[in-house]
């Protein structure tokens, strides 16, 4: 395979990836906003959906102030955010109509039919509070047609292997940021841990990446933020678990690596990451520090796809 077909497959993956985790991020804040002002307090929780998404500095260059509108139109419509559901639908259709001959036609026609739509019936952004949640739904759909065609009609051979090296990689970074946020950002210094806005923001956290009902039947206990990051980092039962996108990427880089005979920094580097995952236990992880474990995991994953680009896509 053509390392450019491989780079374009792998970031088609990304984009799909990246607008959902988007669009659930602007769901859940819309979730804890909604909340009575007595349990929200003066926390600004656009302000953790910035941080969240990563473009906290490139919205105040064109905004002054966080608030709902805003921050909305940035991670959803912006041109100037390269990170918005709008540019990533449109990133992902250039990329799909690059490989065109390498995607399913059920996966073209999902990506090109989302393209579609945005242009016809999101061109003007949303409105209103029910027009954005048809959008942000409308992109969920979307993200679950695309990985749920590639799962069920592509070939298990190298584009299939590349593209799922971009889904989980993105997936990985995503779940970081969000539990990073949450326990080093998230929380006003004067709120009460355990309070009425901790439990909510931690189920916001839930919500954002499916994982609520999943808390419920792997622990049956009330939520508690030991158990919860134990489940988005070390539990390889959740897709969306570090411990489970990792495990993911070791087995299709490990299978990159038997389709063309020759193992290489990538394959170690993902491995070490593993290994380190599957031997982490919460005391240790959060007696030298959660953010420090994760924003260590965060550079790990950042460099490994650093070296997918320079081992493959180069």
């Amino acid at each position: 395979m053509l390392s450019r077909t491989a780079e374009n497959l792998y970031w088609l993956a990304r984009y799909v990836e990246r607008a959902e985790y988007i669009a659930r991020t602007i769901e859940a804040t819309l979730r804890v906003t909604a909340l009575p002002a007595a349990y929200i307090g003066k926390t600004n929780e656009w302000d953790s959906a910035l941080l969240t998404a990563g473009v906290g500095a490139s919205f105040y260059e064109q905004y002054d102030e966080a608030d709902e509108h805003n921050v909305v139109e940035y991670l959803s419509f912006s041109p100037q955010n390269a990170s918005s559901i709008r540019n990533c639908i449109e990133s992902a259709r250039l990329n799909s109509r690059s490989v065109r001959t390498a995607l399913t036609s059920e996966m073209w026609d999902t990506i090109n039919s989302a393209w579609i739509e945005l242009q016809e019936v999101w061109g003007k952004g949303a409105a209103t509070r029910e027009e954005l949640t048809r959008f942000l739904r409308f992109v969920q759909e979307t993200s679950l047609r695309f990985d749920g065609s590639a799962y069920r009609t592509m070939l298990r051979n190298d584009a299939y292997f590349f593209s799922r090296l971009g889904l989980h990689l993105e997936r990985a970074d995503n779940t970081a940021r969000i539990l990073d946020v949450k326990y080093h950002m998230l929380l006003p210094e004067e709120e009460h841990v355990g309070g009425p806005l901790d439990y909510y923001q931690w189920t916001s956290i839930l919500r954002s990446v499916s994982a609520l009902t999943a808390y419920h039947w792997v622990y049956r206990e009330t939520l508690k933020p030991w158990l919860i990051a134990d489940l988005l980092i070390l539990n390889d039962t959740l897709p969306r678990s570090l411990a489970s996108c990792y495990g993911n990427l070791v087995r299709n880089l490990d299978q990159i690596g038997v389709a063309y005979s020759r193992q290489g920094a990538a394959q170690r580097h993902a491995r070490g990451i593993r290994n380190r995952l599957e031997h982490s236990h919460m005391d240790d992880i959060f007696q030298r520090g959660l953010h420090e474990f994760i924003q260590e995991f965060i550079a790990d994953n950042s460099r490994l796809g650093d070296i997918i680009a320079k081992q493959y896509l180069i």
